[in-house]
Parts: C-alpha cells; structure tokens; sequence
C-alpha cells in the first residue's frame, strides 16, 4: 500500500466506515477508494481533503495524510510565542482572568498546562513540586497520588470520568502520545465506578468544595496549533462552592 492509502485506511478504520460507506459520503466510487487505499491509484491534493473532511481528520492529521500523498501541508503550524498569534493568546489569557474567582487553565492537544488563572492554585496547593515542573500535563496532575489525587474526594467517580473521555479522546485522534498517556494513567491507583445517569454532571469534589467543567474551542481555526487549544474551566456545582470562592 502506499503510505497515504494506509493513514487513509486507518482513519476509515477508525471511525469505524466501510469503504462503501465512506465512499458514498465523498462522492466517490467504492472502487477507486479501494484503489487508494492499496496504493493501485494515486489520490489528488483535493481528493485526500475532501475524504480527511468526511473522516473528520484532524487539521495536524490532514496535513499528515497531504505529506504522505507527495503534497505540501494545507494548514499553518505557528509557534505559540510567536508574534502571530499573539493576539490570540492575549484574548484567551483575557479570558482565563476573566473566569475568576473560578478556576481555569488553557491546554494543548496533550493537555499540558499553557496558562492558567491564579484561581487554580488552591486547587493544586500539595502536589509534589516536580508534577508543577513544566511542561505540566493536568491530567497526570489530577490522577497521580503524589498529585491532587489525594485531596479528591471523589476520586473513584473522578478517574472513570478522566479515563473515558481520554481513551475516547486518542481514539478520535489516533494521537500515540494520548494512548501512552491513557496507559499511564490507567496504572495509577483510585479505584473506578460503574457510573449512572442519575446525575447531571460528573463533579470534581475537593476540599469540600464541588466543581463541574466546560471545554471551550476555537470555532474557526485555520491553524493547526490553533486548533488544539482549549479552555478548561471550572464552575462551581453548587451554591457553598459559589459563596467559598467569592468570598462571601
């Protein structure tokens, strides 16, 4: 197979379509994709775009898949400290200050720590100081026991939450690192719990205060650094939390 047939394979694989299937949804015959895929026909820079959008390829994994096919990358990769997005970055630390006295940090693609706002210290006030050494990866800080862990009272409920939606999380992205990190954090110790819809959402309950999450993304990036960059934030569950933090 040629190298593009096989990535494009993988991702087909991946969401779990057949050939059919996805030949139906880009407007190509069942054959030619077949052709692709084992390397028998050579696709074009517009055909590995449009069969990446129907896959819902990742912009970094699109660029991947035009490397593999002879063509040059379709999307940016710019450097986070770097003058062009500076503007950015600036609006997004404008809104981590902006969501206190609620905790909020922005994370990459591998969840390492990019910033946060000072409403997340107390939150992670006993970790060990070399899990606060950057580069900080959130997750690992959470789940390891010389990290928050210990202080989460919930943490049966908590690490079943985290590890679903990592594995779901690599699954999507066919991203190795976030499998290794989903290995790592699956071998440390907490316990898991069968959970139920009998909730609303799965909270984080710390120093008995009682927190639920929000993932916002940008809607529109153009840029693969961009475009995995995210805002996780912190809100309070219920109304002892809200008066705590504010300081009522």
């Amino acid at each position: 197979m040629s190298d593009v047939g096989v990535l494009l394979r993988q991702w087909r694989t991946t969401r779990r379509l057949s050939q059919l299937e996805l030949s139906s949804q880009a407007g190509v015959s069942a054959r030619h994709l077949s052709f692709v895929e084992t390397g028998r026909s050579q696709p074009t820079r517009d055909m590995i775009l449009r069969l990446a959008t129907e896959l819902d390829v990742p912009l970094r994994g699109q660029n991947e898949l035009l490397l593999a096919g002879g063509f040059a990358p379709a999307w940016a990769e710019t450097s986070l400290s770097g003058p062009r997005l500076a503007q950015v970055m600036s609006s997004l630390r404008d809104v981590l200050t902006g969501h206190h006295p609620y905790p909020a940090v922005l994370i990459d693609r591998h969840w390492t720590m990019i910033d946060a706002n000072e409403a997340i210290r107390p939150l992670i006030d006993g970790c060990a100081s070399w899990l606060l050494e950057p580069p900080v990866n959130v997750l690992r800080l959470s789940l390891h026991p010389a990290g928050m862990a210990p202080r989460v009272d919930n943490l049966a409920e908590w690490r079943t939450h985290i590890l679903h939606r990592l594995g779901q999380q690599a699954t999507r992205t066919a991203d190795p690192v976030l499998r290794s990190l989903h290995e790592e954090l699956t071998g440390y110790p907490g316990g898991t719990v069968q959970q139920t819809p009998d909730g609303l959402v799965v909270p984080l309950r710390m120093n008995g205060l009682s927190f639920f999450s929000t993932t916002s993304v940008l809607g529109t990036p153009l840029d693969v650094t961009l475009s995995e960059l995210a805002i996780e934030a912190f809100l309070p569950a219920d109304a002892t939390t809200a008066a705590a933090l504010r300081g009522d």
